[in-house]
This record gives C-alpha cells, structure tokens and sequence, in this order.
C-alpha cells in the first residue's frame, strides 16, 4: 500500500491493466479449490483428487484463466495465448 493513496483507488479492471494487460502468472493450486469451484458434476469427468497439485494461469487481478495439470503446460497455454508470464515469489 502506498502512503496517501486510498486502496479505493484501483479498481479490479484498474489493477489488471496496470502496466499490462497481458501479463499473468502462474501459481499452484490445490484441485480441492477447483472442485469447491467447479458446478454439481462438471468436474465427474475428470480423475482429480483434492489434495492433488494443479497450475492455475491467473491475471494480475488474480482472476484464474485456466488450470492445467502442471507447470510446464500452464507457461505454454500463457504463451499460446499471447500472454507474458511472469515470477512472483
């Protein structure tokens, strides 16, 4: 937070645009948080247990764009889309 700057300042839509838009990250992500997420029924297709580690592709916003079954596959799925991903720690 910066001093002097009230947080209602950004927006969720300001903050995504800030800098770039085109920006995402990568993040693990617990399958349960998926399933917890998903509609009664459309996760029963997939073989996914709850404590299994997935890969979430996320906006600056922290909006999840897509999940993927690792790493790898969530930098490539960024990169096809003409996304930039980034680090953070």
């Amino acid at each position: 937070m910066t001093p002097g700057i009230p947080n209602s300042v950004f927006t969720a839509e300001a903050f995504a645009a800030l800098g770039a838009p085109d920006l995402v990250y990568v993040r693990p992500i617990k399958a349960a948080e998926i399933l917890a997420d998903a509609p009664v029924g459309a996760a029963d297709d997939f073989d996914l247990l709850p404590d299994q580690t997935l890969y979430a592709v996320c906006r600056a916003d922290g909006a999840r764009l897509a999940v993927m079954v690792d790493r790898d596959t969530a930098i490539a799925a960024a990169l096809a889309h003409e996304l930039a991903p980034v680090s953070v720690h």
